[in-house]
């Protein structure tokens, strides 16, 4: 609330008296620690060294050393919801975010849109004399306001951040990054060629951030989180880093699951008589089936080691080499940020919360992936071509996943990975470290935690309280509880009593102890909820959830069944959403312009994103440039959208115009004019797909022609993908190409603008009319303008 002025004031400032109360900044008290979130994603439980893993994690580990680690902090198994509980004390589904944020289907649980009453812990902060950062992924926006046009409300400015620095999506190309600064889209400031790689510019970024701010007012505390895109697909890292791991996972997840549970056993993580649950715990494709036979999702089983040809078995070591090398190569960055809060005093009076967002991921489905854009196109990946790309893995060339079976070994010891309820989901690493405020060191704490606490122990450890009101809402109550009692009490029982969670049709509760936990297949498209499986575990002593106890105590399973409804209606979770992953992202969202006929772009303007620019998928289009072209030699880039790992573009090269169109980076479809450029004023170069047929669905199969005016100079057959050519990023641009090229087949170097020419704009028309109503179109916009 505001100060009220105190002061006096009367005709002559002679006589009146100022009161500076209402109009100063706010100031912390004096000794106030500084707060930083590390907050890593799809890492799994036993993937940190601290943890019991395989992946050397030195700086992460000094962190551990210097604080405590939990052995039952829980998530909701997904990115987008646990941000949301990170930062607000809030369950998901009362935060909006029953799943990421692209995934919106328009109902209070899953509308991608943080209410303000459930104001954020920098928006708190910030009005207590805080300074706030963020750097790296925020992916708590809606898609349909990840643009210029759109409000920056839900941008990380708009929700209590002094400054930002990253992606506002799910995931981001670790060598060709989708940047906003603040509140605008920059380019990278150097090349991979160069040594640019994301970890690295933004911890630069996070380091000046805090610099700024320390330099001017040296006892001022700052909030810093720290969001990296390690360890989330694509995992891509210089090759010396995935290089250090050679050899070391050729023995297989199997192995690896075992070598990982006696580490935790002998570190005190879990209790000494865990069992590792079998590697296929809800049934495979060949022994499960659905309501009326519908079949089990393919991608989520894993295959037995010992049943992998040599060739698969030296695929899948190497790509878990790679994803330990990102996360060593994160740690480092870490260790970075880590030393420059050393040397200038600020390591021991600052809170370090390091969490990871869900468990390893199992999106690379069996065989792993060069490109996982494929599993949000309904397209399985080739084993031959994930092979064939076996030395590039890791590189700008892949977009890598590592098979599920990893998933299962960096979850050890649990069962399932993210988007499930079960602990592989749900269970993560969670460490803090504060030694101005801990007098513990090094130690395990085994109290059941979840996310949403981290937020009430935060305020208690800065001794503060939710304001009744924050920015003119009336806050929602924290749903959260504050871990600061367990920080010098190990042996206190958990303060919590009850946590819910659903995800993507998979449903769970825990209370006092005891879970209830579904075995519905996480987007499988079953539906019929009221069906399903409910097994009953006693998670305190029954960390991997292996033995069932559901016959032995219906009463007890039947209560905490009845308890998840109270929860699910208390924290607004329905409706359940377990249909596929292409339906869940394709599904009609609201945005500020209707979809139309026509698309204009010009050159010289932001990247579009894919959510807001021309939907060509599944149906005939034409590309118009309405270009200058005084004399020959024109050359680059007139229209693009996607990247190498999916996208289309149309450019000029050698004085005549190529069009390509890669599928999901499998095949680069390239049709070139037979003829050279004309000169003059007013041209039109388009390329027209006319659609044909459709097989399987959605892939679109047809003609593409290239045009000079109404003159047809080329032909060829291509296919088009179903769904996006990015889950996040890789956007249209008109005169050059941003970020990840769509082809290695552009002239000259990047952003491979068009030269030689003017390009007055780019027309793309999806309205299914013949060509010549571009050429009339476009010339009557000239004219008109």
């Amino acid at each position: 609330m505001a100060k009220a002025f105190r002061g006096v004031v009367n005709l002559d400032i002679r006589d009146s008296v100022p009161d500076w109360g209402p109009y100063e900044q706010p100031k912390a008290p004096p000794g106030s620690p500084n707060v930083l979130y590390i907050v890593l994603d799809d890492v799994g439980f036993g993937a940190l060294g601290c943890y019991g893993g395989p992946i050397e994690t030195p700086n992460i580990d000094k962190i551990a050393a210097r604080g405590l680690r939990y052995g039952q902090w829980h998530t909701t198994a997904l990115c987008s919801p646990t941000r949301s509980c990170l930062l607000t004390g809030r369950n998901h589904t009362t935060n909006g975010m029953a799943c990421i944020s692209e995934a919106a289907i328009g109902f209070p649980s899953a509308n991608g849109h943080i209410p303000p009453q459930c104001a954020t812990l920098a928006e708190v902060l910030v009005e207590q004399g805080f300074s706030t950062a963020m750097v790296g992924k925020w992916h708590l926006c809606a898609e349909d306001e990840m643009n210029l046009a759109s409000t920056k409300h839900n941008w990380p400015i708009g929700r209590g951040f002094d400054r930002f620095y990253g992606f506002l999506g799910a995931e981001t190309n670790q060598w060709y990054p989708d940047l906003i600064h603040d509140n605008h889209p920059v380019q990278q400031p150097a090349t991979p060629e160069e040594g640019y790689h994301f970890s690295v510019d933004i911890t630069d970024k996070a380091i000046q951030y805090f610099d700024d701010v320390k330099a001017i007012a040296p006892e001022r505390p700052v909030f810093l989180y720290y969001a990296p895109g390690c360890a989330h697909a694509p995992h891509q890292v210089p090759r010396e880093w995935a290089d250090r791991y050679r050899g070391r996972f050729d023995d297989g997840y199997e192995a690896m699951r075992e070598q990982i549970l006696a580490r935790q056993k002998e570190m005190g993580l879990v209790p000494a008589d865990t069992e590792l649950p079998p590697l296929n715990p809800i049934g495979t494709p060949d022994s499960r089936t659905g309501p009326d036979g519908q079949p089990f999702p393919p991608l989520d089983f894993t295959r037995p080691w010992d049943t992998l040809s040599a060739d698969e078995k030296r695929l899948f070591a190497r790509m878990a080499e790679v994803y330990a090398g990102f996360l060593s190569h994160c740690d480092n960055q870490i260790g970075r940020l880590l030393d420059y809060l050393e040397q200038v005093e600020q390591l021991d009076n600052t809170i370090i919360m390091l969490v990871s967002d869900n468990g390893a991921s199992g999106e690379g489905g069996p065989n792993g992936s060069v490109n996982e854009n494929k599993i949000a196109n309904g397209v399985p990946d080739d084993l031959a071509e994930n092979l064939s790309m076996l030395d590039e893995l890791g590189s700008t060339k892949t977009y890598n996943h590592y098979p599920n079976g990893w998933a299962m070994g960096f979850n050890a010891p649990f069962k399932m990975w993210k988007r499930y309820s079960f602990n592989g989901g749900t269970c993560d690493p969670c460490i803090i470290s504060w030694p101005a405020g801990i007098a513990a060191r090094g130690e395990t704490r085994d109290q059941y935690h979840h996310a949403i606490d981290l937020v009430p122990t935060v305020l208690d450890c800065l001794g503060l309280e939710l304001p009744d009101a924050v920015k003119g809402y009336t806050q929602h109550p924290l749903q959260g509880v504050s871990m600061r009692y367990s920080f010098d009490a190990a042996t206190i029982p958990t303060a919590k009593h009850t946590q819910f969670y659903s995800m993507l049709g998979t449903r769970g509760i825990w209370h006092d102890g005891w879970k209830a936990v579904t075995t519905h297949p996480a987007i499988s498209g079953w539906a019929r909820f009221p069906e399903d499986t409910w097994e009953l575990y006693h998670t305190q002593i029954d960390r991997s959830e292996l033995h069932d106890l559901a016959a032995e105590e219906p009463g007890r399973l039947a209560e905490l069944v009845g308890l998840w409804f109270h929860e699910a209606g208390a924290n607004q979770a329905f409706p359940l959403d377990d249909r596929s992953a292409v339906e869940i992202l394709t599904t009609p969202r609201p945005q500020l312009a209707a979809p139309r006929n026509r698309y204009v772009y010009r050159a010289g303007g932001a990247e579009v994103p894919e959510s807001v620019a021309v939907n060509i998928r599944n149906r005939s289009y034409s590309i118009g440039a309405l270009v200058d072209l005084p004399n020959p030699g024109a050359s680059g880039v007139l229209f693009s959208h996607g990247s190498r790992f999916g996208g289309h573009s149309l450019y000029v090269k050698d004085n005549r115009l190529h069009y390509v169109y890669n599928f999901l980076g499998s095949e680069q479809q390239r049709i070139v004019a037979g003829e050279d450029l004309p000169t003059g004023e007013n041209l039109i170069l388009a390329a027209t797909f006319d659609k044909d047929g459709e097989d399987p669905p959605g892939t679109a199969h047809g003609t593409l022609g290239l045009f000079y005016g109404d003159r047809k100079v080329g032909e060829g057959r291509i296919r088009t993908q179903p769904g996006k050519f990015s889950i996040a990023g890789e956007g249209l641009s008109a005169g050059r190409a941003i970020g990840e090229p769509v082809t290695d087949d552009y002239p000259g170097t990047a952003p491979w603008a068009f030269t030689g020419g003017s390009l007055n704009r780019i027309v793309v028309d999806v309205s299914g009319e013949p060509y010549v109503d571009l050429e009339r179109e476009a010339a009557a916009m000239l004219s008109r303008e």
